[in-house]
C-alpha cells in the first residue's frame, strides 16, 4: 500500500476526520520515504515537535528536517528561533532544491495552513513546489516533490476541500468500521482514467503498516438465530406467478393491434361472397391539387 501510494510525485491529500485520525499514515509514509533514501521536510504546524517525532527510532530521526511552526507560529517571541516569513517564507523555502536526492514534503497540516493563508495562495505554493523546472540558485535540478498534506476536511467546506482535491494526484480518505481503519484511495494518472481503491489496515506503535483483506467479522451483520422471516408476499391482493394454463392462455392470445399473417391474408385475399367495397371522389371547385404548393389557398 505504502509503495503504491509514493509511487508517483505531485500532492498527496490524506483526509482524515475526527474519527479517524491521519497523522498515524501520514507518519508512516514519512518513514516509508526515509527508508526508500528520500530527503525529507516536515512542516510542523499542530503538534510539537517532540511530540511528532515520538515513536520514530533514531535513524529516522535524524534523516528528518523539521520545520517547527508550532511553538511561535507569528514570531513574537523576537528570539531569531521563528521564521520571520512565516508559512509562506517556509513554503517558499523549501521550492528551492540543494540536494540531489528525491524530495518529499509533509505538511502537518493543510488545515492550519488554510486558517493562516488564503486558499489561493496556498494552492499556488503548493503547485509550486511540485513544478518540474529549475529555480534561479538551485544548486541542483529540481525533480518533481512528492508532498504529503494532512487535510481535517471536517473544518472546511466545498470550496477549499475542493481546490485541494483538484490539485491532488492522489487522495486518501480514511474510514472504518469496529476499529478497522479503512483507506479509500483515488488515483489521477495523466491521460488515464482516475481508479479507486479500498485498502483495510492497522498502524503498529513502529509506523508499519499491517494490512488487511478486509472488515473483521465481527463488523459483518448477523441475522439473529431467533428472528422470524416475514415473506413479503403473503396477503396480497394480485398474484406475482402465472400458474401454467394461465400462461398457456396467455400465449395463445391474439392481441388487437398484432398484426398476423391470417388477418394480412383476409385484407388482401377477400373470400367469396363477401362485400367489396370501393371508394369515389369527385374534386371539389375549392380543392387544391397543386402538389407544388399546396398552401396556396392560405393567401400567405
Amino acid at each position: 500500500m505504502l509503495e503504491s501510494l509514493l509511487a508517483v510525485g505531485g500532492l498527496l491529500l490524506l483526509r482524515d476526520s475526527v474519527q479517524w485520525e491521519g497523522r498515524s499514515l501520514l507518519k508512516a509514509l514519512i518513514k516509508k520515504s526515509v527508508l526508500c533514501g528520500e530527503q525529507v521536510h516536515i512542516l510542523g504546524c499542530e503538534v510539537s515537535e517532540e511530540e511528532f517525532r515520538e515513536g520514530f527510532d533514531a535513524s529516522i530521526n535524524s534523516q528528518l528536517v523539521y520545520y517547527d511552526l508550532y511553538r511561535d507560529p507569528l514570531n513574537w517571541s523576537k528570539t531569531g528561533e521563528a521564521f520571520p516569513e512565516g508559512p509562506l517564507g517556509v513554503l517558499r523555502a523549501m521550492c528551492r532544491k540543494t540536494d540531489p536526492r528525491p524530495v518529499t514534503v509533509a505538511l502537518d497540516s493543510l488545515s492550519w495552513l488554510l486558517l493562516h493563508l488564503p486558499c489561493t495562495t496556498l494552492c499556488q505554493t503548493l503547485h509550486a513546489l511540485n513544478r518540474q523546472d529549475s529555480s534561479p540558485g538551485d544548486s541542483f535540478p529540481v525533480e518533481q516533490v512528492r508532498v504529503l498534506g494532512l487535510l481535517h476536511e471536517e473544518l472546511h467546506g466545498p470550496g477549499p476541500v475542493g481546490a485541494l482535491s483538484s490539485l491532488a494526484q492522489t487522495e486518501v480518505t480514511l474510514s472504518g468500521t469496529a476499529g478497522q481503519a479503512s483507506a479509500h484511495i483515488l488515483y489521477r494518472r495523466p491521460q488515464q482514467h482516475p481508479t479507486h481503491k479500498t485498502q483495510w489496515f492497522s498502524i503498529l506503535p513502529d509506523f508499519s503498516l499491517d494490512l488487511q483483506g478486509g472488515p473483521p467479522l465481527a463488523s459483518q451483520p448477523h441475522p439473529h438465530p431467533h428472528t422470524l422471516q416475514v415473506d413479503p408476499t403473503t396477503h396480497l391482493t394480485f398474484n406475482l406467478h402465472l400458474s401454467k394454463k394461465e400462461k398457456e392462455a396467455k400465449d395463445s392470445l391474439t392481441l388487437p393491434f398484432q398484426f398476423s399473417s391470417e388477418k394480412q391474408q383476409a385484407l388482401l385475399c377477400p373470400g367469396l361472397g363477401q362485400a367489396t367495397s370501393y371508394i369515389f371522389y369527385e374534386p371539389d371547385v375549392y380543392d387544391d391539387l397543386d402538389q407544388e404548393d399546396p398552401d396556396d389557398d392560405l393567401d400567405i
